[in-house]
């Protein structure tokens, strides 16, 4: 997922830009917002940068009296160019069996489909669906589609030689006003995100933790929880696996594909 939940779930970072805190208070507004917006593409580059991954994950739903529901799912994705694609299929329990997402995106236009193995067919997923909850937990079909560069303004809210901060105001219809970015310099990974309404109240939190180094400046996270604040619950997304570079074919991430799930 987070790219999709890979996405979403996936701001995956690494290192290279920071300039030194001193220098930031000379610069001007708009130089401080072309700064911010170089740290995200560099970012996003991060993101992107694998062609193709497998993924098994544990999702973990824990309500506000720690009851928890736990799934497993296993992901695929693709990336080149301006093209990412990703496929994400629950294998259990029993009840979400099949049910799976395809994101894609070319271009910047971007699709969501959803097959829900019940109703025995593929839903388009609406601009008013996205702000739903996927399958009960904590991540909105919004949190799970492709979040690019030009989809936000931004603002350098801070930056020392430990953290980055970046506020993204969404240029179209979303369910948060804005977000905050707190990044680790170092590396450039995101260690943590808050999400506001339009009446200034934080809503959501997103954490990443336990990064990985893959590659050259490539890191992954294996523990990502996305708390809804209001609700006093939380959704825990644990990686088990993961396989870099081998092709996944084409029909993968397709409609039909996504019909057939783990079949």
């Amino acid at each position: 997922m987070i790219h999709s939940l890979h996405y979403f779930f996936a701001f995956f970072f690494a290192s290279l830009l920071l300039i030194p805190a001193p220098a930031l208070h000379a610069q001007s507004p708009d130089t401080e917002d072309e700064r911010a917006r170089e740290i995200f593409e560099k970012l996003d580059e991060r993101r992107t940068a694998i062609t193709y991954e497998t993924s098994t994950l544990e999702m973990k739903i824990i309500d506000s009296r720690e009851r928890v529901r736990t799934r497993t799912m296993r992901t695929y994705s693709f990336s080149e160019d301006e093209a990412t694609k990703s496929l994400t299929v629950f294998e259990s329990p029993a009840d979400v069996r099949g049910t799976g997402l395809l994101n894609l995106n070319e271009g910047g236009n971007e699709t969501q489909l959803l097959y829900l193995p019940a109703i025995g067919r593929v839903q388009t997923v609406s601009g008013s669906q996205r702000t739903e909850r996927f399958l009960g937990s904590d991540f909105t079909f919004e949190d799970l589609g492709n979040q690019n560069p030009e989809d936000f303004e931004f603002e350098l809210v801070n930056e020392t030689e430990e953290k980055i901060t970046l506020k993204a105001t969404p240029l179209e219809d979303s369910q948060y006003a804005y977000i905050h970015f707190f990044i680790d310099a170092e590396k450039l990974v995101l260690l943590r995100a808050e999400y506001f309404n339009s009446s200034d109240v934080q809503i959501k939190e997103l954490t990443a933790s336990e990064y990985q180094h893959i590659r050259d400046e490539i890191w992954r996270p294996d523990v990502m929880i996305m708390r809804d604040l209001k609700a006093d619950r939380r959704t825990e997304l644990r990686w088990n696996e993961r396989t870099f570079d081998e092709a996944i074919p084409d029909r993968y991430f397709t409609e039909r594909h996504l019909q057939r799930g783990l079949q």
